[in-house]
């Protein structure tokens, strides 16, 4: 591991079920390198678990799987749901596939693309369709934001009113990155607590407003209590009001 990423603060203990509402846990996983403006950047990560009434599990932007997570898993019940929600989150699937043989992968539009361009070959049970109920679709919602470089799919667990949203906010705390990184997570408008989608990345979303502010409009319909992001801080309090202003870029 380099000096910089021994920079950044993680959320440990990582890769173990941490409750975050009944049946549903959030995991904290390693840093990995994503490009922000252009230029690669540590990254913490994080996987969000949720246990159906059907007692099968749904996972969400699967993370590192150690055999200490494989053992917690097993408590809880089946992997039957691997959910990619866009297409910069798929690298650690064909793990998990092979781990769990008889899980099902749900993917965003763009996914086995992507990652046959960097050379990994992610095996699809379904597409995530707004037009196609999912068999979850009672207990999580779905909604699709579609832009030019990719879709991100945010899903909503009704039971605990929580918002699951991946890289449309990230929302890194400042005492948790190096010093060198907080001017460019500022300019690209990801510190905490005014974090949204990087700069960079709602450039390719700008074309499609008007139809995004019907998305946005059903994300604060559905008054999420919390908000679990792939990167950064949760967000536990005012969540209707922090999402407004998270995606106040789309006025």
């Amino acid at each position: 591991m380099t000096g910089q990423l021994r920079q950044m603060a993680l959320y440990e203990p990582l890769n173990t079920l941490k409750p975050l509402s009944e049946n549903l846990w959030i995991v904290d996983g390693p840093v990995v390198k994503m490009s922000l403006l252009g230029v690669k950047f540590p990254f913490p990560t994080r996987m969000t678990v949720i246990r159906l009434k059907t007692g099968q599990l749904w996972c969400h932007s699967p993370t590192v799987l150690t055999p200490g997570l494989e053992a917690e898993l097993g408590k809880l019940g089946p992997v039957t749901y691997l959910i990619a929600p866009n297409k910069l989150h798929y690298v650690h699937l064909p793990n998990w596939r092979q781990k769990y043989p008889n899980s099902l992968t749900w993917a965003a539009d763009g996914v086995t693309e992507r990652a046959a361009q960097h050379g990994i070959s992610i095996q699809v049970d379904a597409q995530l369709r707004e037009s196609e109920p999912a068999p979850w679709a009672d207990e999580i919602e779905a909604c699709h934001f579609r832009g030019q470089f990719m879709e991100e799919v945010i899903f909503f667990h009704r039971p605990s009113r929580t918002l699951i949203v991946t890289d449309l906010i990230e929302n890194f705390e400042p005492n948790r990155v190096p010093l060198w990184l907080r001017i460019p997570l500022r300019l690209a408008g990801n510190l905490a607590p005014h974090g949204k989608a990087p700069l960079d990345l709602r450039l390719t979303f700008l074309r499609n407003k008007s139809q995004l502010r019907q998305q946005r409009q059903q994300l604060l319909d559905w008054h999420p209590q919390q908000i679990v992001l792939a990167h950064g801080a949760l967000i536990e309090n005012n969540a209707v009001e922090n999402l407004e202003r998270a995606f106040r870029w789309l006025d």
